[in-house]
């Protein structure tokens, strides 16, 4: 998605420097010397190809030869390729010929590759990643920019994403996308310059076997002429393995009781293998080369491993230590600070998941001593969702012995919800009702956010369109916009984030949003945002071009809900 140009420009340039410099080494570019074999060039690569056919080819028909408006003045998301079901087992070949308007790296070819065909507000609909022509993307949990390979840094000259901007345009692409049995998906772009030069771009990713994905294509500012599309058999049946090169333990417990024999608790084990992938472990799956003597009091040490490859067979052995305190059996607890949140605002009849951030609860012990208690250790109860103060119970079960206390949590109920309480909801799959915006008029929501808070854009986004449901732009408050409303050197974007505690602030914000039809055809939005510690932030898009005529707003959200205080 296109971040507006007011955006860090400087931090983005940066994003993308490493990215290049990090491409693999093996993805050699390649140049020839006039134009006028630039068809044998693409013919020697098709060639190439063909001689893996086996036979089993199958060609499918292009419905949409032309993707995007010709002048390249489609903006992100705004038109979508044919929709490609590809089948475990087999490569999707796709070749078409890459237009952009040159202005950025990104206006240029995108593959989105998802559990169905894109459907607005489909709840099964979800994308296992979109990955951009320049070496950038963004996906699931298991998207990595660093398996994105690339031969880019090879291009030469005082700015090689100039050069790259330059080499895309009307280049001859041909992109493979091979859904291997193993349970990966390997990309592989060719793209042929007008002059010849190849450049090559690769990725691979972990999806799930059980059924068929879809691959398409994304303008943004850009367009493309469709020329084939045809199945073969995979080329990956089987994969490299890999060794394991470290292994981190999180959430593990920092006391247990004295004589407890459970000194791993609700502790989390990642192990990272040589290709940059992370597997979470069970406890089943490691070895403890030190078990501490929980017979006794004072520090303890544990000593995990594990010695198996991404495979799961025998492999090198990777280790690491966590401490804890063996501590005599808890009497009491009681909490000594409250959480940063205290009232919620509600609106579904679902219970709410509670915020720990800042909770505090403090331990007695048999020989009245007192210590802080992880949180992990503790059960902590529900809050239902009835106006009102409840007291939530916090409980901690010990060896000998179950101990309780409480939590006051009030909760004031809203005037309606978007988006599901557990956070389960995808981009766009959840929208609040549709108003209209009279020329020179404006609209203000009144919100609340709860947010997973994993990524930046898990947050509100106001939705601009028709009243006829057609979309012109998507304006979210972490200084992304994207739409046939949002040009570029038109469209002016102002915001005072911090991103180092962008995401961190999100949950149990305060946002007021204000939609403004200036009643020339443009309209701006502006975000106020105060976070649950008290900060505050804005977000501004000015200068958005609409109908004035036929102005309406919405909110959606994307792995969060808000709920309208107003």
């Amino acid at each position: 998605m296109k971040r507006t140009n007011l955006f860090s420009g400087a931090l983005l340039w940066v994003l993308m420097v490493v990215v290049t410099f990090s491409g693999c080494e093996k993805l050699e570019l390649y140049e020839i010397d006039a134009p006028q074999d630039l068809q044998s060039k693409i013919d020697s690569i098709a060639a190439a190809r063909e001689g893996r056919n086996t036979g089993d080819t199958t060609y499918i028909d292009i419905i949409k030869s032309i993707v995007g408006a010709e002048d390249n003045s489609s903006g992100w998301w705004a038109d979508h390729s044919d929709y490609f079901e590809i089948a475990p087992g087999k490569l999707l070949t796709l070749e078409f010929i890459n237009y952009g308007t040159g202005s950025n790296n990104w206006n240029n070819w995108n593959l989105a590759l998802t559990t169905k065909a894109y459907s607005d507000g489909d709840p099964e609909y979800s994308e296992y990643f979109v990955l951009r022509s320049d070496a950038y993307g963004w996906g699931n949990g298991d998207f990595a920019l660093g398996r994105v390979e690339h031969n880019y840094g090879e291009l030469g000259g005082e700015d090689i994403w100039a050069v790259f901007r330059q080499k895309m345009q009307g280049a001859y692409v041909t992109l493979e996308v091979d859904f291997s049995p193993t349970g990966n998906v390997f990309v592989t772009s060719t793209a042929v310059a007008t002059d010849g030069t190849v450049l090559v771009q690769s990725y691979n990713h972990p999806v799930p076997v059980s059924s068929s994905v879809t691959a398409f294509l994304v303008v943004d500012g850009s367009h493309f002429l469709m020329k084939k599309a045809y199945l073969l058999p995979t080329k990956v049946k089987e994969i490299e393995d890999e060794d394991a090169v470290s292994i981190q333990v999180t959430d593990a417990p920092t006391a247990v009781e004295l004589g407890s024999e459970d000194f791993w608790g609700l502790a989390k084990a990642v192990v990272t293998f040589t290709d940059g992938s992370t597997k979470e472990l069970s406890k089943e799956d490691l070895h403890f080369n030190v078990v501490p003597d929980t017979e006794t009091l004072g520090a303890k040490t544990v000593v995990v491993a594990y010695s198996k490859t991404k495979q799961g067979k025998p492999g090198p052995t990777v280790s690491t230590v966590y401490n804890l305190n063996v501590v005599m059996p808890v009497q009491q607890i009681e909490v000594t600070q409250n959480p940063l949140i205290t009232t919620y605002y509600f609106f579904s009849d679902d219970s709410i998941i509670l915020d720990t951030r800042g909770l505090v609860v403090t331990a007695t012990y048999g020989d009245d001593s007192q210590g802080v208690m992880p949180l992990g250790n503790l059960s902590i109860g529900k809050v239902p969702p009835f106006a009102g103060t409840h007291n939530i119970t916090i409980t901690y079960k010990g060896e000998t012995s179950t101990v309780s206390t409480t939590l006051p949590i009030t909760m004031v109920k809203g005037s309606g919800q978007v988006g599901a309480t557990d956070f389960s909801t995808g981009f766009a799959g959840d929208v609040s009702a549709n108003i209209a915006i009279p020329y020179g008029e404006s609209l203000t929501y009144k919100l609340k956010l709860y947010s997973l808070a994993r990524e930046n854009w898990h947050n509100a986004i106001v939705r601009l369109q028709k009243s006829d449901g057609t979309l012109t732009t998507f304006a979210r408050m972490d200084h992304w916009a994207w739409g046939d409303g949002y040009i570029d050197g038109t469209t002016v974007g102002e915001s005072n984030w911090n991103w180092d505690t962008f995401k961190a602030g999100l949950h149990g914000s305060s946002i007021e949003i204000t939609i403004t039809n200036n009643g020339d055809n443009t309209a701006d939005v502006e975000y106020l945002v105060t976070y649950a510690n008290g900060e505050e932030h804005f977000q501004r898009f000015l200068g958005i071009s609409v109908d004035s005529s036929d102005l309406n707003a919405a909110i959606t959200v994307e792995r969060c809900y808000v709920v309208f205080t107003e």
